[in-house]
């Protein structure tokens, strides 16, 4: 690991008589054989005197049992050279015989010699373009300009010009250069290769494409003929503070495919939100009248994995569906095939951070996506709504050389996070970024000012937020909080962040600096989801416990017909849940005090969940209230499940708005997945993510719900089926048009409720003890 300009850290065991060295070799022409390393040159390495500084201990906690080696004075001249090609270290004996060599991870070296804090991608300069790419590693950049998006279209190429000291390299467009295409002509050695590679790449600061990505576009995002009428005027909705949110989580295409009172053309996209008079935006307006303030979007930046040329799609015959059995294999059978060539995904695979995505445009060849993505917000303002970004810069869909590989092509090595052996973390599930490297995080925040002032979004959820160090996301609230309608035209301290705290894979408990936990965020006024009161309320966990019953299903007053455990454990298992309820509606503060089950006076933090403390916030605003999100089952799903055989249906509509209620009533932020309002089902899919709009879709006719419209996809719940097919196939839980009603009306009285007093909305920890006390309390509760 090169760490610093003369430093690097490396496991090879320290011994007087042996010689270390860094190899390079600018043409990658370097190999290993039985002899030692063949070909390149070679500078000789000491065993760094001092060790590990303070410093660089807190910066590399994950290496700190490797050995430090220091480059001599004389050789750091060559070292931004050195960089431009294939690196290596090796360890002989003093007979010259090779005991050990390895290739080097280059990111904190590059921190330390290029740390750039200027402009990146296309900047407008009195009307004229100016590109700037950051490429440090980079042999030499080229610019392919296009005339348009035609693949046939010849590039003109245009030389461009390094700055040593930045590492970028930069061009000075000329003023006929608007709304044209480009591609950079990267020139870089690629460890996943070991060779010197030719990229042709778009920008990663890309903030207008062609069709799929294939092309950048050059834009300026303050044109006015980019710019709804009413753009500059628009009015944000009123909000005295983040106490006053309530979020409402939905997909583009949930919210209008099925919807048709929307155009045809219209369904599916931004443009769907500016259709007045469709029942989809009738039933917001009716939510925002109650009380929501905040729509909250799943990915809607540029996707990866879904095809932006509608022709080239294919969509499932819904008539052909509908005929189908309620607990029929053949609806998923049917999608199976077309699942990854349709129009849907959740969209957590970005491809481009900082460009709206092209399928949710009625154009995706250039611009359209940026004014009908400003319509949309628009429209969503004007009917009393902010709209929440669902961002995702914890990964991205690839690394390497791969086709839809940005970032990887550009400075190889530098913004993923690697393993021991250099291969790129996966534990998101996709290619890990690493936003404690400079310009991963310099490229996250640019990202974010930009959505805040081009498309003045209000809000971001940060999908995975524990894989980013919490200096990242404590950089992201400062940056925002700088913005200011007289210089910016928003208010970047209205803009809320939140996020998912969980702490797992390769960053665990700090692994690799102070990581945006749930326990470690704290005091930051930035949100964390509460599964705390999740589980309790729903019963089970994500990860199983199907029909493991909670507070709201039956726990102990009315077992299911599973084994649930003797009454004695369930009712310990209910008070316990119980008193993981209060604190979550305490806002899931740590120091709130309370008598638990025991009749002991305890804090939010004494409480056991799974081992950790189970109230963790300094705040309400930071505490995220839910109880069903797009992950795993719907709420009314999870009661399907949950409640016994026999329950009536209207019985499991008041255990439904039970759990609703503790979301819309508990101190902190609530959360809501859309539809849950109107029961919203997936025929039990835990895992929807690419189970197409059959299974997602959302009818704002309240005549369905989605439930029993086939068994679920194999992929990802076929172990389930056993459970699933009798119910789905069992006439008696097939919920009717009234029992939709009764979710919808009680949902508007919990919001109204809500903003009725100030006092469901506290905004300090003090606050919520000196105001909110439980009674049935204790041991004799």
């Amino acid at each position: 690991h090169w760490l610093k300009r003369e430093t690097i850290a490396w496991e090879a065991a320290v011994e007087a008589d042996r010689v270390y060295q860094l190899h390079y070799d600018r043409n990658a022409g370097m190999r290993l054989g039985l002899d030692g390393l063949e070909g390149g040159q070679a500078i000789t390495l000491t065993l760094a005197p001092d060790g590990w500084t303070a410093a660089l201990s807190e910066r590399y906690p994950h290496l700190t049992r490797l050995n430090l080696f220091t480059i001599d004075a004389a050789d750091l001249a060559a070292v931004p050279e050195i960089l431009k090609g294939q690196t290596a270290v090796s360890v002989t004996d003093a007979e010259g015989n090779i005991l050990d060599a390895t290739g080097l991870q280059i990111p904190g070296v590059l921190d330390d010699i290029y740390d750039y804090d200027g402009d990146l991608g296309v900047v407008f300069e009195r009307q004229r373009p100016h590109l700037y790419l950051w490429a440090p590693t980079a042999q030499n950049v080229r610019l392919h300009l296009f005339a348009d998006s035609d693949p046939n279209t010849a590039a003109t190429i245009y030389d461009m010009t390094h700055d040593s000291q930045t590492g970028v390299w930069y061009l000075r467009g000329g003023a006929g250069w608007d709304y044209q295409f480009y591609l950079y002509e990267v020139t870089v050695f690629a460890p996943t290769t070991g060779r010197i590679e030719t990229n042709l790449v778009t920008d990663p600061y890309s903030f207008s494409l062609s069709m799929n990505s294939e092309r950048s576009q050059i834009v300026n995002l303050n044109d006015s003929a980019l710019m709804p009428p009413g753009w500059q005027r628009l009015q944000k909705p009123r909000l005295n503070g983040f106490q006053d949110i309530t979020l409402y989580e939905l997909h583009v295409r949930d919210f209008s495919v099925a919807d048709e009172t929307v155009p045809e053309e219209y369904r599916g996209t931004f443009m769907a939100f500016t259709v007045q008079d469709s029942n989809g935006m009738t039933h917001l307006r009716r939510l925002s009248e109650a009380g929501l303030t905040h729509i909250h979007l799943l990915p809607v930046f540029d996707i990866a994995t879904i095809n932006e040329n509608k022709a080239e799609r294919q969509e499932p015959d819904w008539d052909e569906l509908a005929v189908l059995p309620p607990d029929s294999e053949q609806q998923q059978a049917i999608l199976s095939p077309i699942r990854d060539l349709d129009g849907y995904n959740w969209g957590y695979d970005p491809y481009h951070f900082t460009a709206p995505e092209g399928s949710y445009s009625t154009d995706p060849d250039g611009p359209a996506r940026i004014i009908e993505f400003r319509r949309m917000v628009q429209s969503l303002n004007e009917n009393g709504l902010r709209l929440v970004m669902d961002v995702v810069y914890n990964h991205t869909n690839s690394s390497g050389q791969n086709e839809k590989s940005v970032l990887d092509r550009v400075v190889p090595g530098y913004y993923h996070r690697l393993n021991a052996n250099g291969l790129v973390e996966t534990s998101t599930c996709c290619q890990n970024t690493a936003t404690e490297h400079k310009m991963m995080q310099k490229l996250m925040v640019d990202s974010l000012i930009t959505w805040t002032t081009a498309y003045k979004v209000d809000g971001y959820r940060f999908d995975l937020m524990g894989h980013h160090m919490l200096d990242n996301m404590v950089e992201v609230r400062q940056e925002l909080d700088k913005l200011t309608p007289a210089r910016h035209g928003v208010d970047g301290r209205s803009v809320y962040v939140y996020g998912e705290g969980w702490n797992f894979g390769e960053v665990a408990n700090n692994a690799r600096g102070v990581n945006a936990t749930q326990l470690n965020v704290g005091g930051q006024n930035i949100g964390t989801f509460n599964d705390r009161l999740r589980d309790a309320a729903r019963g089970g966990n994500p990860f199983g416990g199907h029909q493991e019953q909670g507070f709201i299903n039956g726990l102990f007053v009315f077992s299911n017909e599973t084994d649930q455990g003797p009454e004695s454990v369930q009712k310990i298992r209910l008070l316990h849940f119980g008193d993981l309820i209060r604190v979550g509606l305490a806002g899931n503060l740590r120091d709130y005090e309370f008598e638990n089950m025991a009749g002991q006076i305890v804090t939010g933090a004494d409480m056991d969940y799974n081992g950790s403390p189970g109230g963790y916030t300094l705040s309400p605003i930071e505490h995220i209230v839910y109880v069903a999100a797009h992950d795993n089952e719907t709420l009314f799903d999870a009661i399907q499940y949950k409640a016994p055989i026999d329950t009536r249906m209207s019985d499991r509509v008041r255990m439904h708005n039970m759990g609703m209620s503790l979301v819309a009533l508990s101190q902190g932020i609530p959360f809501f997945h859309a539809g849950d309002e109107m029961l919203r089902s997936k025929s039990l899919d835990r895992d929807s993510y690419n189970s197409g709009d059959w299974f997602n879709k959302l009818d704002f006719t309240y005549q369905t719900n989605n439930w029993g419209i086939g068994l679920p996809p194999r992929e990802s719940n076929e172990s389930s089926w056993p459970l699933m097919r009798p119910l789905l196939g069992n006439p008696s839980l097939m919920p009717q048009p009234e029992h939709f009603q009764m979710g919808i009306n009680h949902f508007e009285e919990m919001l109204l409720i809500r903003g009725s007093s100030p006092l469901f909305r506290l905004t300090t920890a003090e606050q919520v003890q000196e105001k909110l006390r439980f009674y049935n309390t204790g041991q004799g509760q």
